[in-house]
């Protein structure tokens, strides 16, 4: 309830007042002069609110004068976030200060209690920035993003529908338009097991069932006529936010008020190695002592968890750890630290944390033994062995790039997979496959006739490596060779009975040579 007055207060625009105070911009050739009151300034631009609306004006072509010009000498950045504990309590503070360390920074952590702290950072004559952490869920996040209480949102989940529009009312933009959306880390959601327990393979269906309360025995999926131990997380964690929204709501359920709650994932672990009979919720870095769950579907194909299927989106419950920022200039500093949060000094930093980072990657084609054998086992009409002969002889002298692209319709990407674009073009411009030729390989869902599902898959693949190519705009494309295909329905990786496997079938592959 107070996230949602937050957010219509936001809309209606009575979020905290802006300091704003008269201002007057004048050109060092004294040609041009802006009157109005001063909305922020970040360290480079100036931004007034004049008569004809909000400007943005650099600061280094003009002169400020009046009672609210900035002291420039001393100007400090104040960046502010908010958002979900899983990013704040470690991954944010190492970010930090390692990119504190990269620029040569001091950096002194001010604790105000459990959900508060500052990151002052500072050189050897003054303090340049300071990072305020607000340690809160996902919806917090986007509630004190749309109210200008935050700089920069931490979510786990892309934003909900209602929060979209709450931000348009707010004047706050597009929160899934632009690269208002970064992709920092990843994560995935598991369930696990006791060792000893024989159920080692459930479908999205079933944990639903479970976690709802619909199903309560062990023999109704195959094991013991014993009752199942289900345990979650707390409600207000992360982990439980996200799997409330990726599998419970989709299906009409909701968490059965009979769930025990742990108070943390090493308990929880450690409950559920312990207890034959036990079912839990965690993350692929928190697995301890018990077995992962692998995700099934009807047709029989599973997806265990792994670092690899996280990184190439293809196990179901990947948790994408993300970054929103606003529609307005960030300071300079809060701009450099977004970048470096990409780079491979930060991916190192992602994996002592516990994360999964997005370095890419390679496979070999042997590696894909599974889904071959998924793929000739189903084998007919629409997909015929002519079509599996022709993938074999195209892939098998190449290798998978960890860097996969999906979409949520049409040629629309996703979250990670926009991401994927800026990461994979970047690695050209450094020249990382230079002498190699990047294979882009279209797959569809096996919804609807095969010759369009074809069409598609072909059109998504030369759609990536066209954004491939514009993002990669310093890239000698002399030294590398981008080219595409598609297969279609041919090589699937999940079962297309429900929403999420045919999800994770529309795909464009990046395969190498």
């Amino acid at each position: 309830m107070r996230i949602f007055a937050r957010l219509v207060c936001a809309a209606l625009l009575c979020a905290a007042p802006v300091m704003a105070q008269d201002v007057a911009l004048t050109s060092r050739d004294g040609t041009f002069r802006i009157d109005g009151t001063l909305l922020g300034y970040d360290g480079e631009f100036y931004r007034v609110e004049t008569i004809y609306g909000p400007l943005t004006l650099d600061g280094e072509g003009v002169d400020c004068d009046g009672p609210g010009c900035p002291d420039l000498a001393s100007f400090v950045a104040e960046v502010r976030f908010s958002g979900t504990r899983r990013m704040a309590d470690v991954l944010l503070p190492a970010l930090i200060q390692a990119f504190a360390e990269r620029n040569r920074l001091s950096v002194l952590r001010e604790v105000e209690d459990d959900t508060h702290s500052t990151f002052v950072l500072r050189d050897a004559e003054r303090v340049r920035a300071r990072f305020t952490l607000r340690a809160t869920t996902t919806a917090e996040g986007f509630a004190d993003l749309i109210a200008e209480e935050a700089d920069i949102a931490l979510a786990l989940r892309e934003p909900l529908s209602a929060e979209v529009a709450m931000a348009r009312q707010a004047g706050s933009g597009d929160l899934v338009r632009g690269r208002r959306a970064r992709v920092i880390a990843l994560d995935g959601i598991v369930a696990i097991v006791a060792v000893d327990q024989p159920v080692k393979s459930l479908s999205m269906d079933q944990l639903s069932g479970i976690f709802s309360g619909e199903i309560s025995n062990w023999s109704a999926l195959g094991g013991a006529d014993a009752d199942i131990l289900a345990q979650t997380p707390p409600p207000e964690t992360g982990l439980f936010e996200v799997f409330q929204t990726r599998v419970l709501s989709p299906r009409g359920a909701a968490i059965s008020p009979e769930i025990r709650t742990r108070p943390n994932l090493e308990d929880l672990v450690d409950a559920v190695a312990d207890d034959s009979f036990a079912l839990g919720l965690t993350t692929l870095s928190e697995i301890g002592n018990a077995d992962p769950v692998r995700i099934s579907g009807k047709c029989g194909f599973e997806q265990a968890p792994s670092v690899a299927a996280l990184r190439s989106e293809d196990y179901p419950l990947v948790m994408p750890l993300m970054m929103f920022t606003p529609a307005r200039r960030l300071p300079l500093y809060a701009r450099q630290f977004l970048e470096f949060t990409s780079s491979p000094a930060a991916d190192l930093v992602i994996r002592r944390s516990g994360f999964v980072d997005q370095s890419i990657t390679t496979s070999e084609f042997g590696a894909q033994g599974d889904r071959l054998a998924h793929a000739i086992s189903r084998a007919g009409p629409e997909v015929p062995l002519s079509e599996l002969k022709r993938l074999v002889a195209g892939l098998r002298s190449r290798n998978r790039l960890s860097t996969t692209f999906r979409f949520e319709v049409g040629t629309k990407l996703d979250v990670q997979s926009s991401e994927n674009i800026m990461r994979l073009a970047r690695a050209l411009e450094t020249g990382a496959f230079d002498g190699k030729t990047l294979l882009f390989v279209g797959f569809s869902d096996s919804e609807g006739p095969a010759e369009p599902n074809m069409r598609l898959a072909r059109s998504r693949a030369e759609k990536v490596q066209e954004l491939v190519r514009d993002a990669a705009s310093i890239a000698d494309f002399s030294q590398v060779e981008l080219t595409s295909d598609a297969f279609g329905e041919a090589l699937p990786i999940a079962c297309d009975d429900t929403a999420w496997g045919r999800a994770i079938n529309r795909r464009v592959e990046v395969w190498v040579n």
